[in-house]
């Protein structure tokens, strides 16, 4: 079974690609516990100065939690599974909205529900031109679990959030960065690159006064 995490470190920035292309990058708990042991290893290593999170193949970024895996684990009883989810992803955006390195989101795709929810959360974000963006947590009646009700409305404005939070609409990239969600979007095939250079610009600058 391959990883569902990968990790790649050059030049001082560790690149972090969700790797479950085959479920869109769906966030499952063994994805979510990898990140998060990927996250604890790059802060504590010197080489590493800045982190990429991107998604594996050319469809999604990620789009959500698993919800085969979560209907599964609903046998040890709705309550408990809710709770487990919950704390999970919820553990998860916070890490990365606190990391002490900065994070961007390389957004190669679709980015749904929990995909959006990490987007909110990290520090900056560059989104390619076939992005997509939602929150579709309302069509399956429960609200986004990962902390986005208070994330999204800091970043797009009250309206603008309860909108997509009430409605599920899909939105393109150029809204997400209309609305803040994102810092820039760019052709597809300079997404990595452009993320690259971000980062390294931002390199530049003493690592204390980054972190503070």
């Amino acid at each position: 079974m391959p990883d569902t995490v990968l990790i790649e470190i050059a030049d001082d920035v560790a690149v972090l690609t969700l790797n479950r292309p085959e479920k869109l990058n769906a966030l499952s708990y063994e994805l979510i516990d990898k990140l998060m042991g990927f996250l604890d290893r790059c802060e504590a290593d010197p080489g590493v100065r800045a982190v990429i999170l991107t998604g594996a193949g050319e469809r999604a970024f990620s789009a959500g939690g698993d919800i085969p895996e979560f209907a599964v684990s609903i046998g040890l009883g709705v309550d408990v599974a809710v709770r487990e989810f919950v704390k999970r992803g919820q553990a998860m955006t916070a890490r990365l909205e606190a990391y002490p390195k900065p994070v961007i989101a390389a957004v190669n795709g679709l980015a749904y529900g929990g995909g959006c929810e990490i987007t909110e959360a990290v520090h900056l974000a560059v989104a390619s031109d076939r992005a997509m963006f939602a929150k579709p947590e309302i069509a399956i009646g429960i609200p986004p679990t990962f902390g986005g009700t208070q994330r999204l409305p800091r970043l797009a404005g009250r309206k603008r959030a309860l909108e997509l939070l009430l409605t599920g609409d899909p939105f393109s990239p150029a809204r997400a960065l209309d609305m803040g969600l994102v810092n820039a979007v760019v052709p597809h095939d300079q997404l990595m690159a452009s993320a690259l250079g971000k980062a390294h610009q931002i390199l530049r600058h003493s690592p204390l006064v980054v972190a503070s």
